[in-house]
């Protein structure tokens, strides 16, 4: 055996024992690992088949083991590189399911097979024979179409796995940095040397990518012992910050744009990165139509909701405003969007729940004390006239006895639409209780409030509700109460006025408008 060749086994070994000692460091760790060290483990094991089997082709004396130890060989060295890649995707923090990581193996799979046939379709070596000039263990191969399509997917593995650690190297911190070396340097000596090898610049004969894989297996160790390859796992930027759902966008001190995020992009769908370097300002006014709704703070943080389209349908977002480098005195702004939609819009619901009338749809009577308050105060302290209405449907329990309640939910609604006809802006109705009903006029005075009521009153007398039973009439009584006088006055206390003056209304026959604290009744 030459001193050439001894050379050769030598250093496949060394590769060989290496990938076998990381393989075997990186099973006994797994569990205090993170889940990367799985796919590391079955690629270092993949090595060392490859390595341990192109040895022993080296060491080889008839075809018959050549050919042998070089189907063993196909195990590991189709198997590696592709291994190596999901490694680096695992790294960089893609999602790798079970059956993605299936199909991406699946050319080498085929590859372990057509070499294991070869010798009855001759795809991939269309000769396989002991070199006539060198003798074994060299051996003259000419490829086949399928070790074309290996060789290619082989090299295209290595080097997407390099192109991918080299992407991510602005977003990798510099404490993590030293492993993202030893992962491109670890992917980049192989694919170099299959490169050469590949177009025929290595020795004939010779395989040399086992033979410096010692290299990068020294660089993985190095990354191990020096930075914890395994135990810290630099995700990428992107990868966290593409998988929020609130979008992001990053500005510089000049308001131009310099980052954004895939939420973002489904938020705007004009966003793309040509706009990097725009003014936001001028951005966001040529993306919406309108000017920015909020003001780009510089210092500290600041809160804002806002309305914004997107795709036909109307989003809610609470924009976050911060400032970024304060310490180096470089301003930028980072904007958090949001979405509240559903928030706010379970908000008005409950809102809704909490201060309308579910049969009416109109003011509950907590809804029109709590806002009839402040128009109460704020009546006071500008002295404007106020009057309420209180009023009752007509002998409701009678038709609750006689058509059914369901009957007298449509009578009801039927009033309280008739009545709705007649009001205008500015008078807060509100169903206070059972069959009554309450209107608040801020600014009216009692004259005009009778006026209200008597125009309400007779509507609902001329418009009988239809049932299928027949045209069911509804009269109302009505109290009409003003504040005299504002120094004793309070809300509750002109609430019972008009209700006294109600209840005078229904004892004197129904059907009219009573004042309080007079003998004057509206009738018509």
């Amino acid at each position: 055996m030459g001193s050439q060749l001894t050379m050769y086994i030598t250093l496949v070994c060394t590769s060989g024992v290496l990938n076998l000692y990381l393989c075997l460091y990186a099973f006994s760790k797994r569990h205090k690992y993170t889940n990367i060290a799985n796919y590391f483990i079955f690629y270092t094991a993949a090595i060392s088949i490859y390595c341990f089997a192109s040895a022993m082709t080296l060491i080889s004396t008839t075809l018959e083991q050549i050919s042998f130890w070089n189907t063993i060989l196909y195990i590991g060295m189709p198997t590696s590189a592709t291994l190596g890649l999901l490694y680096v995707m695992s790294y960089l923090g893609f999602k790798l399911s079970f059956r993605r990581s299936m199909l991406i193996l699946l050319i080498p799979f085929i590859t372990i097979i057509m070499v294991a046939t070869n010798h009855w379709h001759h795809l991939h070596y269309r000769v396989f024979e002991l070199d006539p000039n060198l003798g074994a263990p060299f051996v003259y191969q000419e490829i086949g179409i399928w070790y074309m399509v290996h060789g290619v997917y082989t090299f295209a593995s290595m080097f997407v796995a390099f192109l991918l650690l080299l992407s991510h190297w602005k977003e990798t911190g510099k404490a993590y940095r030293p492993q993202l070396i030893a992962l491109m340097f670890g992917q980049l000596v192989p694919t170099l040397t299959a490169f050469l090898y590949l177009n025929g610049l290595t020795p004939a004969g010779v395989d040399p990518v086992p033979m410096i894989l010692w290299l990068s297996s020294l660089l993985y160790l190095w990354a191990i012992n020096s930075s914890r390859l395994f135990r810290i796992m630099p995700i990428a930027k992107d990868t966290i910050y593409n998988s929020i759902n609130d979008g992001a966008i990053v500005l510089d001190e000049s308001n131009r744009l310099i980052e954004f995020n895939q939420a973002s992009k489904a938020m705007m769908p004009n966003l793309n990165k040509s706009m990097f370097g725009n003014n936001f300002v001028k951005f966001w006014k040529e993306q919406t139509g309108e000017a920015l709704p909020f003001k780009l703070v510089t210092d500290g943080i600041a809160t804002q909701e806002i309305k914004l389209c997107s795709e036909g349908m109307e989003r809610i977002y609470q924009v976050r405003i911060t400032s970024l480098d304060q310490a180096r005195n470089r301003k930028g702004l980072l904007l958090v969007f949001t979405d509240i939609t559903e928030i706010k819009r379970l908000q008005e619901k409950l809102e809704q729940q909490a201060y309308n009338d579910e049969l009416t749809k109109i003011y509950n009577r907590r809804a029109f004390i709590q806002q009839c308050e402040q128009d109460f105060e704020a009546a006071r302290e500008t002295g404007l006239p106020f009057t309420v209405l209180l009023m009752d449907i007509d002998y409701f329990k009678r038709v609750n006895d006689t058509y059914g309640h369901h009957v007298g939910d449509q009578l009801l609604v039927h009033v309280v639409k008739v009545c709705q006809t007649q009001l205008q802006e500015g008078h807060f109705f509100a169903r206070y209780g059972g069959e009554e009903f309450v209107i608040a006029l801020k600014g009216y005075k009692e004259a005009e409030g009778i006026t209200i009521a008597d125009r309400l009153r007779g509507a609902v007398e001329k418009a009988p509700l239809m049932t299928e039973a027949g045209n069911l009439s509804a009269t109302l009584s009505i109290g009409v109460a003003e504040v005299k006088d504002w120094t004793e006055e309070t809300l509750y206390k002109l609430l019972h006025k008009a209700d006294t003056a109600l209840y005078a209304a229904k004892e004197e026959g129904r059907n009219r408008v009573k004042v309080y604290g007079t003998s004057k009744e509206i009738l018509n």
